[in-house]
């Protein structure tokens, strides 16, 4: 299949998927090559360019988006009066971005206080999820971010989030300036 004849299909697949779709992934999906999917989602990127919704790059995959200059009304729209999370549960979700698998213990201990209620908070909102148990006395619950927490922030992966600067001796701090949702 040429990638243009790939157009529509990708745009369905995109149209009803929950998550975004990888290149590897469409291609096995449409028994095509990965470099001709990548052509057609670069043309509809082209297409959608300047429409209401558009065509990312987010969470190692594609999928459809607000467009950037729709956002705010359809934020309005569709999610409740306050959708911001609290000071305290972007510290713990940023030590488990940077940190993961990171226990309960483990992010208190960098936090310094209690934190079962932002991590409980963060679990139900969908930020991070239950990754394993940890090898050690206790068998504590580990935690990672999960692609709604790459999708939420605009990350493609973990690696665009921004770099530690961290001193040998000096307590675990994080920025936490570019975080909102």
């Amino acid at each position: 299949m040429s990638a243009s004849e790939l157009q529509r299909p990708i745009e369905a697949l995109l149209f009803v998927a929950g998550e975004a779709l990888s290149i590897p992934r469409l291609a096995k999906l449409l028994d095509a090559e990965e470099s001709e999917v990548a052509v057609a989602l670069a043309q509809l990127e082209a297409d959608y360019g300047e429409r209401g919704i558009v065509v990312r790059e987010v969470a190692g995959g594609y999928r459809f988006a607000t467009a950037p200059l729709a956002r705010d009304v359809v934020e309005a729209y569709l999610l409740p009066p306050k959708t911001t999370l609290s000071t305290p549960a972007l510290e713990a979700l940023a030590i488990v971005a940077h940190v993961q698998p990171v226990t309960r213990g483990e992010i208190e201990a960098i936090r310094g206080v209690n934190s079962d209620s932002v991590v409980s908070t963060l679990l139900d909102r969908g930020f991070i999820a239950e990754a394993g148990r940890k090898d050690v006395v206790g068998r504590p619950m580990q935690y990672t971010t999960t692609p709604f927490f790459l999708e939420s922030f605009g990350l493609r992966s973990l690696d665009d989030l921004p770099e530690l600067e961290l001193e040998p001796g000096q307590p675990l701090e994080f920025n936490l300036a570019g975080l909102s949702s």
